[in-house]
């Protein structure tokens, strides 16, 4: 009897303990659904270390969770940590490589990034089987990271006969250095840096990092090489964000893209700054309307001529999210109607980075999209009797599997300058110089001819005054060239009297100023390339009435 009590008791024990331990497997099973479930919240949330948190709690208790392992690595890709996102994704796939789908998408990525090109394409590929042609292939755009991979392969193999360089400490920085324009005689250098500068302060509303200034370089004739940078003189940095997008060929305006969340710009707009005779640059005005709107506004840059403007626009009626858009001046103060470019340039992507070249005819700009080898490219595209050609990667090593933008060049064509955040930089950003000397971008097949590598530019220049009051006038004043072909326009302006127009070199032109009142002026103007240096031609012109 008493050996069944003593069995009876302890088939009891061994009842509870089992259902105690069950019970226990469920509350920690629930607390584990719990966490992650938080965990993807505070992931969306874009609260990455408290999702990291979560996940390890629940990686204590089963450390070889393919899962949470991968969803681990996934914030830690979020947060740009990406040697601790690899380690975790590659332990993660050596598991079980289906457990969390992201995890040969995000491999994918960083082998991309890091040049393993075809480990890259095994993972977007492999990803590719997992997902199909469903929702999720389409949102993550794999077909754009095969096809960036593919052109990565295609354009490194072929390199461009081209010598990029950084531009040293005496430009570049610690911190993020971005967007250099040139002016067209290639003496003026502008851009973007992120360095401590007008103000000390940090944008703490936003990324913590210090706010936008314009910086400013001056070609050394002497000593051939670029000054050290120094904050642009006069009223055009303030105590908020200030980014040059370009500078006018003649070297007189900066326009600058602006997002003041309190003032006028909510949205993001484009101003314009102007060079005083003092040498100082003038506040930043809006452009106002119809370039700027309710909607984001890019940056731009005017054409050589002055007549165009060129921008980049998220309103609405585009191709993408930010499209080129190209506005002509109806008056000396007033603009026609915006209008996009059109599909054949813009992408789904988004587009920016615009720079018009001195010919006045070949726009670089920036883009995810066409032919990309990964990250922004730099692209080029030319007006031909109205229509733009399709856009042409610049090939490598311009452009790299990494971030490159911003390419900008003066009227000798044979140095270029631009942005990328390739490895071996000094900051976040930084910025290069590009020897075009056997590589002449403006040539259509961008290929170096045997006499002339490449179209050789020029500026005419020059004052037009009225020849009695000895006072500046505004003039029309267009160019021919020797077969009677318009080739180009500028109006000088009612204060100074400056014109300013880039033609080729080598030629000679007829130039016509025909103004109500005035006697007309016909004259031809020869322009011979300079041996050394930026051409520069100056003609002044008086005009007497009538």
């Amino acid at each position: 009897m008493m050996k069944k009590i003593i069995l009876i008791s302890a088939l009891f024990v061994f009842a509870v303990s089992t259902l105690s331990a069950q019970k226990q497997n469920v509350i920690e099973k629930g607390e584990d659904i719990a966490k992650m479930t938080l965990a993807q919240q505070s992931y969306y949330g874009a609260d990455y270390v408290k999702a990291i948190s979560l996940y390890k709690d629940v990686l204590a208790g089963k450390p070889n969770d393919a899962n949470v392992i991968g969803r681990i690595g996934q914030c830690y890709y979020a947060m740009g940590q990406m040697n601790d996102a690899q380690e975790n994704l590659e332990k993660a796939k050596s598991i079980d490589e289906k457990a969390f789908q992201e995890t040969s998408l995000l491999l994918g990525k960083i082998y991309h990034q890091n040049g393993k090109l075809d480990e890259a394409l095994t993972e977007f590929n492999f990803y590719k089987t997992l997902v199909g042609d469903g929702k999720a292939a389409k949102e993550n755009d794999i077909d754009m990271h095969i096809r960036q991979v593919n052109t990565a392969k295609e354009q490194m193999a072929k390199p461009v006969d081209v010598k990029v360089e950084g531009m040293g400490d005496n430009i570049n920085s610690e911190y993020d250095d971005k967007s250099p324009m040139v002016s067209a005689d290639g003496k003026t250098l502008i851009y973007t840096s992120r360095r401590p500068g007008k103000s000390s302060a940090l944008d703490k509303e936003g990324d913590g990092r210090y706010f936008e200034d314009i910086y400013v370089s001056h070609w050394d004739t002497t000593k051939k090489a670029w000054t050290d940078a120094e904050l642009i003189p006069g009223s055009i940095n303030t105590e908020g964000h200030d980014a040059c997008t370009s500078i006018s060929p003649d070297g007189k305006q900066i326009y600058i893209y602006k997002n003041d969340i309190e003032g006028e710009s909510r949205g993001g707009d484009i101003y314009v700054s102007r060079l005083s005779s003092s040498g100082k640059w003038g506040a930043a005005k809006s452009m106002g309307k119809p370039i700027n709107s309710t909607y984001f506004e890019g940056g731009g840059c005017i054409a050589p001529d002055g007549k165009s403007f060129y921008f980049v626009s998220e309103r609405e009626g585009g191709f993408g999210q930010a499209d080129i858009y190209v506005i002509k001046k109806k008056t000396r103060t007033e603009w026609d109607k915006p209008e996009n470019i059109g599909a054949d340039i813009n992408t789904a992507e988004d587009e920016g980075g615009l720079f018009l070249a001195p010919d006045g005819k070949t726009l670089f700009f920036t883009s995810k999209g066409h032919n990309s080898m990964g990250g922004y490219d730099i692209f080029k595209t030319v007006n031909e009797n109205g229509k733009w050609t399709t856009p042409v990667n610049l090939g490598y090593p311009i452009n790299t599997i990494n971030n490159d933008l911003c390419f900008s060049l003066g009227i000798d064509t044979k140095t270029g300058y631009f942005t990328s955040d390739r490895k071996g930089g000094l900051g976040e950003r930084d910025l290069y110089k590009v020897d075009l000397s056997n590589y002449p971008v403006l040539e259509k097949d961008m290929k170096a001819k045997v006499v002339n590598n490449g179209p050789v530019m020029a500026i005419l220049r020059g004052d037009v005054f009225d020849a009695t009051k000895g006072t500046a006038m505004e003039a029309e004043i267009t160019i021919y060239d020797d077969a009677g072909q318009k080739v180009g326009s500028t109006t000088s302006s009612a204060e100074g009297g400056e014109y300013f127009i880039t033609l080729q070199a080598n030629k000679t032109y007829q130039v016509k100023i025909d103004t109500d009142g005035f006697k007309p002026i016909d004259e031809k103007v020869e322009i011979k390339a300079a041996k050394e240096g930026p051409t520069t031609v100056v003609k002044h012109y008086l005009l007497y009435k009538k």
